[in-house]
This record gives C-alpha cells, structure tokens and sequence, in this order.
C-alpha cells in the first residue's frame, strides 16, 4: 500500500501522463497497464474461465484501455464479447487488432441500429465492463453513449437489484456479500460520471466496482457520483510518483495514519501518553459526554479528566469510570461563566483540551466559554446592559478542540477567529460549518475541499469538515480525505466520539494535523467494522466506541 495517495483533477491526470509520455513512459504503455490493470482487479475476484464478459468501447483512451483488458480476459479463457460504440480501423489501432486475432467478438453499434445484439449480449452477461467514457467526458451524455448506456441499463436493473452503497475495501476484513450477476466493473469510473465534480447523468450504469489509474480523481469521492462507483481500487499505470508532488490532496491510507501515530514505549506510564481535558455535558445532554470520555480514553491517552456540570457527575461517571472528574459550577445543569476560573488555573496540567460535546448554548455558557477563551472573567460596568472588561491577557490553553456546541456557541461571537488558541482544531458538521461561515449547508456540501481549505487557511486552524468521506484541511494547504462514506454514523453522539479520538491522540504529543486526520480514520474505520459487524441501521455511537480496539487491531496490524 502506498504511503501517499494523491487525488486528482481530470487536468492534474491529463498533466501527469503527458509529463509521463514526454519522459518516455508513452500513452501506448500506460494503456496496456491499465487494462492488465482491469483485468487483474477481475481475476482476482472471481474466476473469469468460462465467464460471459460483455466490454463496452469508447472511443477514447477509456476505450482502449478497455480493448487491452478484452486481451488478458480472453487468454484466461473468458467468453470475451466487445460492443463498440463507434467504429474502430484495425489497421489504425493495434489493441483492436490483437483482440480480433484472438478471435474476439466485436460489435459495432453503427450496425446495431436497435441496440437488439447489445440486448441479447448483456443479457447474458455475467460481467459488464463500462469502459464508455473516461476522465475527459462531462454529463451529460451524448445520444449515441446515452443509448447504449440506457439500453444495458434496463437489462442490468432488470436483472438484478444492485448495492449502491460505497465501501472501500478493507484488507483483513470480511469483504461484502457476492455481488449479484451481473457484475458491473467501471474503467476509471461509471460513464456518465462528473470526475471533478461528482455530477451523474440519469443512464449512467452503477458500477460494483471501479478501477481507476493512478490516482483516484474528485469526483470518486463526491456525491451523488460516488453513490455509483462501488469499491474504488487504484491501478498503478507507470507514471512516476513525483510528478504528482505538487498535489495537496490526498486520501488517507493506513499506512499514512501508521507514520502518524504516537510512538508506545514498553517502559512508558500515565505521563508518557498525556492528558487531555473534556469539557462538556449538560442536564440535557449527559450522553455526549460520557462518548467523548470513553473514546479519548480509548485512544490511548494516559489520563481523561472530565470537566463537567457536578449535578451530571453520577449519569456520566456510572459508565466512565476511567476517567477522573473536575466538577463544574452549573445553573440548571449547564455550565456557568464562574467554572472559567475554576479551570483557569487547572488545564496548564494538560496536553490536550477538548470543548463542546452536549454543553448546550444557554446564556451562562456561552459567558463561560468566551471567558475562559479571552483569558479572564468578566466585569460588568455600570449600566443598563453593561459593558465587558477583560481582567486578564488572552488565555494559555493547551492545544484546543472545539466541536458541536462549542462551535455554536463561537459562531456567536463577534471576531470569534480571535479568541482561537493556537494549532486549534474546529470538528463542524455541515450545519455547525454553515453558522460559522456563512455559506448554505448546499453550498458547502457541493465545495466541501474547497470551503474546507479556505477556511482552514482564514482560520488558521486545523479543519475537520465531518460527513461521507470526512475532509481534514491544515491551514499550509494539505488537505486529506477519509475514506469512509457509511451511513450508520449518521446518527446521534458519533461525532462526539470523533471529537474524543482526536483529543486524545493530541494529548498524546502528535502534531494537531496529524491527530486530526488519524482521529477520523480510526472513527471511520470503526464504524466500517461496527457496519459490517451490526448492519449500518442498526449501530449506534457507543458501538463506534466499541469497536475501537478492533480498528487499532487493525490499522497496527
């Protein structure tokens, strides 16, 4: 497994292979690559000998990539048919050539006027290779793709009930149910897809699986295109690695998030792996904080001291008993501006602070928070509503995290940026990004790496925007996606777990980017076994929590 892994535009890709052709590492050979690349990726999974395998051609590169893979299918035995969408001269394209030795069918659609060979041809497909249109074509489809396209789609959806959900492939674990005949396999990606964008045309066949090159592109990772590209495998085609230095955008990989991880000294104690502080929970919302407790407590820092209102102390500590406890003043169960003090003195002893999960936005709150962020308490001067006077300088707070409700609460305040302690890490979901920033919740789901990199570098913190493949963007630029898009943590208090992850991989000493981004892989890893495990309905947060110790299980292994 590659340490790095880019993702790209479909220019970025254009660039890399012609800086790759221009070295000498033609388009001929990548082409071959790839399509032994598909191939592979095939006859690793099933064994194709006897198989019906239905090609469709473009008339691009992704069709040619396409013709080579008809090859390496053929000579191990598969019942190998292409359908050409346009016509191809043998004498002008040896890959075609190759393959009409072989003896291979090929059809083309010009002579296939009522699409009745391509009918009778998918209809006893067992595997469907869409090899339309690659990188360089945008919806919408043209007429004479869209028919093809339209025609194997009704055979396909008539047949079978296809799993559109998008998984990646996890080594070690238990892979998904069989797929159900026929298998669809996308070259570089389903026609009709967006790559930059994620942008999907209506006849666009969903694919079980994709085999991209290179680089996995924007648009695998953007919705509603990435809904319909099944399992993402990553075919190397030759190019050289350092033609892609340049990129900031990359997917975490585990062994990425290994070189991250904090080192475990045999002869190490509570000190060695640090301490991090949680400040959270209120009456209403006990649940959040025990979440966050038990999953810093379960990323291996030494010491989780919870800071919380004393009237939730029994509800949070009768299912967190690793943690200690630093009782808070509180009204009504909500943390009030007095416990600043209280904790003013205290969190020098910490190597990591955690605040926001289920403190609520009562008025007293967010006087705490503003106050234990500015340094001081306030004084309020003579007169009607008063006036706010710092008595002390800006505060000394240990490396800082801020999700939910402390993120609602900052979002109120005037010139917020200011208040942020250096190397911050803000957690926002869309809805919590959208008060930050001002942008719609639509607007940032359809920019999420650009809105995410602006605003990490207005900031001048670490971002970490949540959802389907979760995005970290550190203010110098370098931008990492998580690969996990699974529903089953579209539920309550899971993002209260991610929070607690990463502070307690930050108490532990790590650079705040690489806490951030190792952070969301174990959560998203465990959630992908706690889905496997459990089904996505039915997993809850604490599973997520559960789960942990198999993630590291994992990712270590």
């Amino acid at each position: 497994e590659r340490t790095t892994v880019k993702v790209v535009t479909t220019e970025q890709m254009q660039a890399i292979e012609r800086a790759s052709d221009a070295a000498g590492h033609t388009y001929s050979m990548m082409m071959e690559q790839a399509g032994k690349g598909i191939a592979t990726v095939l006859m690793e999974r099933m064994s194709v000998a006897g198989k019906q395998v239905l090609i469709l051609v473009g008339p691009g590169n992704n069709g040619g990539d396409s013709l080579v893979a008809a090859r390496y299918l053929a000579q191990a035995d598969a019942e190998v048919n292409c359908y050409l969408s346009r016509k191809r001269n043998p004498s002008d394209d040896q890959n075609l050539a190759l393959i009409l030795e072989l003896g291979i069918n090929c059809v083309s659609a010009s002579e296939d006027k009522q699409r009745s060979d391509l009918r009778i041809l998918a209809s006893g497909a067992d595997v469907i290779i869409d090899g339309l249109l690659g990188t360089g074509a945008m919806p919408p489809v043209r007429e004479s793709i869209a028919e093809i396209l339209q025609t194997v789609q009704q055979v396909v959806l008539h047949r079978s009930t296809l799993d559109l959900r998008t998984h990646i492939r996890l080594e070690g674990l238990p892979e998904p149910s069989a797929h159900a005949r026929p298998l669809v396999v996308a070259v570089d990606g389903p026609s009709g897809l967006g790559f930059d964008t994620g942008e999907l045309d209506a006849t666009t066949i969903p694919a079980n699986i994709t085999v991209t090159f290179a680089y996995p592109k924007r648009g695998h990772f953007a919705f509603p295109g990435a809904a319909v590209c099944g399992e993402l495998v990553v075919v190397d085609i030759g190019t050289d690695p350092s033609l892609a230095n340049h990129i900031p955008l990359e997917v975490a990989t585990s062994s990425m998030v290994r070189e991250m991880l904090p080192s475990r000294p045999l002869d190490g104690h509570k000190g060695t792996f640090g301490k991090a502080l949680i400040v959270a929970g209120s009456t209403n919302y006990t649940g959040a904080a025990r979440l966050a407790g038990l999953a810093a407590v379960r990323s291996g820092a030494g010491l989780v001291t919870m800071g919380i209102p004393a009237s939730i102390h029994t509800a949070v500590s009768s299912g967190l008993s690793e943690a200690t406890y630093l009782l808070l003043p509180h009204e009504l169960g909500a943390i009030s501006e007095p416990a600043a003090k209280v904790l003013s003195p205290q969190v020098k002893d910490y190597s990591a602070m955690l605040l926001g999960p289920g403190l609520g936005r009562e008025s007293e709150t967010a006087s705490f928070l503003e106050s234990l962020l500015s340094g001081g308490r306030d004084r309020r001067a003579v007169g009607f509503h008063g006036t706010r006077e710092q008595t002390q300088d800006t505060a000394d707070l240990p490396p800082l995290v801020l999700d939910a409700d402390g993120l609602n609460i900052l979002s109120s305040f005037d010139n917020w940026k200011s208040m942020l302690p250096a190397r911050s890490i803000l957690t926002p979901h869309p809805g919590e990004m959208a008060r930050l920033t001002g942008y719609s919740v639509s607007e940032i789901q359809t920019k999420r790496i650009e809105i995410a990199g602006q605003q990490a570098r207005a900031w001048e913190a670490v971002l970490v925007l949540k959802g389907a493949y979760t995005v970290v963007a550190s203010p110098d630029g370098r931008t990492v996606l998580e690969p996990f898009a699974n529903p089953g943590m579209a539920s309550a208090g899971t993002g209260d777990v991610l929070a607690g992850i990463i502070v307690g991989l930050q108490a532990q000493g790590i650079d705040v980017f690489h806490a951030a981004v190792a952070g969301a892989y174990l959560h998203g890893l465990a959630g992908q076994i706690a889905a496997r495990e459990l089904s996505d309905p039915g997993m809850v947060a604490s599973d997520v929590v559960n789960f942990l110790p198999a993630a590291w299980r994992h990712l270590l292994s």
